[in-house]
């Protein structure tokens, strides 16, 4: 059934910043879409920002394994998937039950299902409950301590919807909270950390900082009046600025990380296309950063969804690597 563009979101009960043609609205039941907007199933770039540093940290570890990949991370690979989509939308879940007495202030948000009324906060806790627990028992197919790094996770995610209520820097503990995964996912080949996914993490916290900043641009004149921080609001006109810096800081990083790990194992073709994940990873968002205008929140939306594009693009050099290593070429 087609849709009828003039209707309010509130209509249909979509959320204001998802698509008309977002399978959540288009293909599934009507009483499971709240849930799934709560979510963010019809809104999925934050699953994908969630997952691409699970399969960073993956990658990572193998390619700096003399051993190569198993079978056993066949299954970490979509082990990740499921559960970043699952603790995602935990996490916005619980993000949207912490925040009911705010959403419902801001244009963009009060479309969500808790303010305009599709469920009530014990039906988003219930919910929230039965994701987390599938997730768990995900997460227990995996090694002792990588377990363990899973429970820890839970602390940011915790804490992260109400860091704006008392810092400027809330997307540090996003950050912090969403970029996890390259320590899970290392940790899931390997069973221990070094210093090399630790770098990566770190790395992911500013990729994390430079695309939730132009994220939070959308809402600064609204978190204005309600007393919201975020580094939109303390950067103001100068968010060019620091998110070069952000990004620069995030190329070091991930750069000295891929050397630790891999430097003496690969050859010189594998290193070279490694790094070259990272400079075009680095390229992207430099292209958003020269088109950004904070003020254009139509556009600052698209360029936040655009990181997924950014955070693929190291995928596929490194899933390329690791492709060559195991037909023999990575010697």
């Amino acid at each position: 059934m087609s849709e009828t563009p003039k209707k309010p979101a509130q209509v249909e009960g979509r959320v204001a910043d998802a698509t008309d043609k977002n399978w959540v609205d288009r293909f599934c039941p009507s009483w499971s879409r709240p849930y799934l907007r709560l979510s963010r199933a019809d809104r999925p770039a934050g699953t994908w920002l969630l997952l691409i540093p699970c399969w960073w940290g993956l990658f990572l570890a193998i390619l700096g394994d003399p051993t190569g990949a198993t079978w056993a991370d066949a299954w970490y690979f979509i082990a990740c998937t499921i559960g970043a989509f699952l603790m995602r939308g935990a996490g916005c879940t619980w993000n949207d039950i912490s925040d009911r007495n705010i959403d419902g202030k801001v244009e963009r948000t009060k479309s969500r299902p808790i303010p305009s009324g599709q469920v009530t906060p014990k039906q988003a806790a219930l919910w929230m409950i039965v994701q987390a627990t599938i997730a768990f028992g995900v997460l227990l197919t995996f090694n002792n301590f990588a377990i363990l790094l899973g429970v820890i996770a839970l602390a940011p995610v915790l804490i992260y919807p109400f860091a704006k209520r008392f810092t400027w820097w809330p997307q540090v503990f996003l950050g912090v909270a969403f970029n996890w995964g390259a320590l899970l996912g290392w940790a899931a080949h390997t069973g221990s950390l070094t210093w090399a996914p630790v770098l990566l993490y770190l790395a992911g916290i500013s990729w994390t900082l430079f695309y939730d900043t132009i994220y939070a641009h959308q809402d600064k004149d609204d978190d204005a009046l309600i007393g919201v921080k975020s580094t939109a609001r303390l950067f103001g006109s100068n968010t060019a600025a620091w998110l070069l810096k952000f990004q620069i800081i995030s190329i070091i990083l991930m750069t000295f990380a891929v050397l630790i790990a891999i430097l003496d194992q690969v050859n010189p073709v594998i290193l070279v296309i490694s790094l070259a994940g990272i400079w075009a990873f680095g390229w992207h968002l430099m292209w958003q950063l020269r088109r950004l205008d904070i003020d254009d929140v139509d556009l600052c939306l698209k360029l936040f969804r655009e990181n997924r594009d950014a955070g693929l693009i190291t995928v596929f050099f490194w899933g390329f690597s690791l492709i060559l290593i195991t037909l023999g070429f990575g010697a």
